[in-house]
């Protein structure tokens, strides 16, 4: 499935947003939740697109973390074939955002379809989003497209944009580290076979 650009674009941002924001394991060392400046920082990264900058304050930024939070809950369940318990917790989300659709202007003149809390709020606006960009995914077989990190001591998740939908790693350098061991690995036992002979 592939999403229309919208869509595309609040899950790539989700996504980022929760590996920004959510403490774990990202390629084998533990990240902490950002606080102060760093999380307004991290923010900001995570949402930045082309021709949007993506600044927020500190207030926003901080009330805009429960969503995330409650965003990487949603993954690990897709991440577990957990649907039934994705869809709630998505629904959830979707009650407390009180996400809703609305047409705006694009800039060719056109309209785009866009979804908003019930004010323009930094945090209430991204809130919303998650929520329904989650919803779309889970709800047009899309769901199978987000992912936990399958390389060791990582938990980061991924947004699968691929045509053959084979991802499983949150990025090159996970993928690089298992490739690594696999190889080492294989090498080791075939030196070990060799001594064997």
């Amino acid at each position: 499935m592939r999403f229309n650009s919208h869509v595309e674009r609040l899950l790539v941002s989700t996504v980022a947003l929760v590996n920004e924001l959510t403490p774990g394991q990202d390629g084998g060392r533990s990240v902490g939740e950002p606080a102060g400046d760093e999380l307004v920082e991290a923010v900001a990264r995570a949402v930045r697109t082309q021709g949007y900058s993506g600044r927020t304050t500190a207030a926003e930024a901080r009330a805009l973390l429960a969503e995330v939070r409650a965003a990487r809950q949603v993954i690990e369940a897709v991440a577990v074939d957990d649907l039934p318990g994705a869809a709630a917790r998505v629904n959830a989300m979707l009650a407390r955002t009180r996400a809703r659709p609305q047409l705006d202007h694009d800039d060719e003149g056109g309209f785009r379809l866009h979804f908003h809390g019930p004010d323009d709020s930094f945090s209430r606006g991204w809130a919303a989003g998650l929520a329904a960009g989650l919803a779309m995914a889970l709800g047009g077989d899309g769901g199978q497209r987000l992912g936990m990190c399958e390389a060791p001591a990582c938990d980061r998740v991924y947004v699968d944009q691929s045509k053959n939908s084979h991802r499983r790693f949150c990025g090159s350098r996970c993928q690089s580290r298992v490739k690594a061991a696999e190889h080492r690995r294989r090498r080791s036992s075939g030196h070990a076979s060799a001594a064997t002979s």
